[in-house]
């Protein structure tokens, strides 16, 4: 089986993580766009697997959800011109707000379905009873019940000012002011904020070529879309050392030891692709020929 070099697929795997889009990447490094195409999506599986299995029984105090924007193949105003799986994409993320760690993440619409299995997911991760806070958005009142979270929760409310600037206005209108809102158990009003979570979604966007606005870095194939996130979830969760921290997220929360490396993610995809192991073969009998006589007709 041919495959590119461990140095070569790292240098792949880090572009993916630091802001490069694919054909970037294919013509910096000399592979084809179907062989970075093969290595995201080998990467997503096998990164996907491994923070399923080892973000588990994460102890912590204060959980921050929140959802960002992408959108795969084409915009919901657009998809009747597009195929059955455009469309708006919204990614669900939960962080940890001392070790920064994304505890549980989800992808889908914005609608309170998706958010109870977003919290179905989250709730089997935590290890103790947790604090959450999310925005106002009105799918968690719904999830939040739907998935039994029995947490400290609270919600911010933020107010946002009513000037309009006109069309073509890309930026969100000033905030100016927030209100927390206790909605079940008993929250501690220092600890109800977004912060985290929105700072880490700039993360993201910057991170992930895909989740630039504005340009034709767009997501093509949903499934390609759920692939890039897997991988950058790993590369944050078990690679980046956090500044203020000095570790990375995983290592403040406990689950690793040391600081991984992308070597292992191509580890894991070898793993992972390792090809299976083949029975003997049947000793072939040499086939006997018969020697046809036709009569001389001469």
């Amino acid at each position: 089986m041919n495959r590119l070099p461990v140095e070569t697929r790292v240098q792949i795997l880090l572009m993916l993580c630091e802001g490069s889009s694919m054909r970037s990447i294919s013509r910096i490094t000399g592979a084809s766009i179907n062989t970075v195409t093969k290595l995201l999506v080998d990467a997503g599986e096998a990164c996907a697997a491994f923070h399923d299995a080892t973000v588990r029984n994460v102890p912590s105090k204060a959980v921050q959800c929140d959802e960002i924007w992408s959108f795969s193949y084409a915009k919901n105003k657009n998809v009747k011109f597009a195929k059955a799986d455009a469309g708006d994409v919204w990614t669900w993320t939960a962080i940890d707000a001392d070790s920064k760690l994304i505890v549980s993440w989800h992808v889908g619409d914005r609608g309170a379905h998706t958010g109870t299995a977003f919290l179905h997911d989250l709730k089997a991760r935590l290890a103790n009873r947790v604090q959450l806070t999310t925005d106002g958005h009105k799918a968690y009142l719904k999830a939040v019940l739907d998935a039994g979270f029995d947490a400290d929760y609270a919600m911010l409310n933020k107010i946002f000012a009513t000037d309009y600037a006109g069309l073509g206005r890309y930026s969100p209108p000033k905030c100016i002011g927030a209100i927390k809102n206790p909605i079940m158990g008993n929250p501690d009003p220092n600890l109800v904020n977004t912060s985290f979570a929105e700072r880490q979604n700039l993360t993201m966007r910057m991170s992930m070529r895909r989740f630039t606005r504005l340009t034709n870095a767009f997501s093509k194939k949903f499934e390609n879309h759920c692939h890039a996130l897997a991988l950058y979830f790993f590369f944050y969760d078990f690679c980046r050392v956090h500044k203020t921290l000095g570790a990375t997220p995983a290592m403040a929360s406990g689950l690793v030891d040391h600081v991984m490396k992308m070597e292992d993610a191509v580890t894991l995809i070898d793993k992972r692709s390792a090809p299976a192991l083949r029975g003997p073969y049947k000793k072939r009998e040499p086939r006997k020929f018969q020697t046809e006589t036709r009569p001389n007709l001469l």
